[in-house]
């Protein structure tokens, strides 16, 4: 019998988190889905939230049911935790939170983003590759430390979503690259802190650890006796970043990778960053690739819209079923006359994403829809239309010619989101069966352990095995 390398991804997006259990054998990965749980952040007052106590909760539970469907005498090698980037906390010394984790989502970046944009933009984009958004976690420490001042004095490090739970998991405070690289404070041309960024948002540096390159072993799991023994690995913790590394492309550089989600990311791998005034005013962030390397992306407003705009309607889909019902009918109406500009500051955090989606549509002169089906063929054609955006852009900035959209996430199993896409693109959209952030975090974990050579290799095993459908355009 063939050895079987069992591990355990806690994949951590902005509206839903899950426990997977990965077991490896015969270069072949079987997912095995051990805990799913909502996730949400709050209001209190004005400002938003996550309920970081719950979060740790789910997780502990997730993994001991993941050890639980283990067979007899197996044992979990490791864990790997990945999120949703940008946000973070602040501990002391003893490891304790000194401020409270805010959500991304939260306005309080507003007067920040607004006099970054005024001054100073353009400089810190050449030093960090990473354009100035309302979400950057720059913008959100600064706005801490301006209004609680204290913060200097009483916090001592600053760790990112998935780095805290390797703490509480492992008890080894360490930043991790990729997602160190989503937060406009990292050297674009480094893998360590922009001391010009630090400086420019009066952060202290103590707060910051140069990064670990993901692969690097944490230690053991502490607190949690069914895992004793097992590894704590530091994976690519960008959800973004791991879901690229589960991308079966093509080896000649002519693949567009797309996470589609509540975000749609939509980028490539390259040797170096895509800087200067072009790739600043289409916004391109230059993250990191597990690797170390670089992967140029365009962030643009995905599904939320449409999650949000559900809300609005007594009777939404709540199965499978439910949902193909929804495609279905959508996809059977007309292309809309007018399409949304996603990018609309108005869309961030709406108290009701429909009535925000009808002014725009007001504003353009544009009937708005009726029904919710409306809304999901506006919607999705409107995604689309960014999708192929970014591309274009993409390929004025460096001559390249994409031949593929590879497309993983859940806005891969929306097959009316998958065609515009293609549609607006002009060229072939590759829709994988694939958990893509789920298997990117298992991949890491499996290298690090030696049970794989290395990414390229895990890739081809796993593209042997997987189900895919190719939507061509249609015009």
């Amino acid at each position: 019998m063939s050895q079987v390398t069992y591990t355990a991804a806690v994949d951590l997006g902005a509206t839903s988190g899950r426990v997977i259990l990965g077991a490896w054998a015969q270069n072949r990965l079987t997912l095995t889905e051990a805990h799913r749980f909502p996730n949400t952040y709050r209001e209190l007052g004005d400002h938003a939230y996550w309920e970081i106590g719950t979060l740790w909760h789910e997780i502990r539970t997730g993994l001991r049911r993941a050890v639980a469907a283990l067979p007899r005498g197996a044992r979990l090698a490791s864990v790997g935790v990945d999120t949703w980037g940008c946000d973070h906390v602040l501990l002391n010394d003893a490891g304790r939170l000194v401020f409270p984790v805010h959500a991304y989502r939260d306005n309080r970046t507003q007067a920040g983003l607004a006099a970054l944009a005024a001054h100073g933009a353009d400089r810190l984009y050449a030093a960090t590759g990473i354009p100035n958004v309302f979400y950057n976690t720059s913008l959100q420490l600064a706005e801490a430390v301006a209004r609680c001042p204290a913060l200097t004095d009483l916090a001592t490090r600053c760790l990112f979503l998935p780095d805290y739970f390797n703490f509480l998991l492992s008890g080894r405070a360490e930043n991790e690259l990729t997602v160190a690289s989503t937060s406009q404070l990292l050297d674009v041309h480094t893998p360590d802190w922009s001391q010009a960024a630090l400086a420019h948002f009066r952060l202290p540096p103590a707060w910051f650890t140069t990064p670990v390159r993901a692969g690097k072993k944490l230690g053991r799991v502490t607190g949690l006796p069914e895992l004793a023994g097992t590894q704590v690995i530091a994976v690519p913790g960008h959800d973004t970043a791991c879901a690229y590394d589960a991308m079966p492309a093509s080896p000649d550089g002519g693949d567009l990778f797309l996470s589609s989600g509540t975000w749609s990311l939509v980028g490539f791998e390259h040797p170096r960053p895509l800087l200067g005034p072009a790739a600043l005013a289409a916004r391109v962030a230059n993250e990191r690739t597990g690797s170390g390397g670089y992967r140029p992306l365009t962030n643009v407003v995905g599904l939320f819209l449409l999650e949000q705009t559900m809300q609005d309607f007594r009777t939404r889909p709540q199965t499978p079923r439910d949902w193909d019902a929804l495609i279905a009918a959508a996809a059977k109406l007309p292309p809309p006359a007018v399409l949304l500009d996603p990018a609309d500051p108005a869309f961030t955090a709406p108290k009701s994403m429909r009535a925000a989606i009808d002014a725009q549509l007001k504003r353009a002169k544009a009937k708005a829809p009726g029904q919710l089906a409306g809304y999901t063929r506006l919607i999705c054609d409107s995604i689309g239309q960014g999708h192929a955006a970014a591309a274009a852009n993409f390929e004025q900035m460096t001559g390249r010619k994409f031949r593929r959209i590879l497309m993983v996430g859940g806005g891969s199993k929306n097959r009316l989101l998958c065609q515009a896409t293609a549609d607006a693109a002009g060229i072939p959209v590759v829709s994988f069966n694939l958990e893509g952030t789920a298997v990117g975090n298992l991949a890491r974990q499996l290298i690090a352990l030696g049970a794989v050579k290395n990414l390229a290799t895990f890739r081809q095993h796993l593209a042997r095995g997987l189900q895919q459908k190719t939507y061509q355009p249609r015009r």
